[in-house]
């Protein structure tokens, strides 16, 4: 069985109350927008505070998005740049959220 490139798992939504029930773990996250529209890609890092958890407090604290939707991995640098390429396939440009983002972001063909 394979598994897909984009992140499938059903919304949540976007409260301090979700977020502190997300363990302190590394992984990615998608921010969405009221629509579902994917507003944010990020992750929580070695250097991220509380890891995962942390990181969807501080976004709900701030009331980026609406809804979340998270993937625990150690390989979260890697998995974060697969789901901005996804997008950027997908969509034809990158998240708003991530747009001023430096680097660069490959290509590629998601089935």
């Amino acid at each position: 069985m394979t598994r897909g490139v984009r992140l499938g798992k059903p919304w949540t939504p976007l409260t301090p109350e979700a977020a502190a029930a997300v363990g302190g773990h590394l992984g990615v996250y998608e921010l969405a927008d009221v629509d579902g529209g994917v507003v944010r890609v990020g992750y929580a890092g070695g250097a991220s505070r509380f890891g995962l958890r942390g990181v969807l407090a501080d976004h709900a604290a701030r009331g980026d998005a609406a809804a979340f939707r998270y993937e625990v991995t150690t390989s979260y640098l890697s998995r974060y740049r697969e789901l901005l390429m996804v997008h950027l396939a997908d969509h034809g440009r990158l998240p708003d959220g991530n747009a001023d983002e430096p680097g660069r972001v490959g290509r590629l063909r998601p089935l």
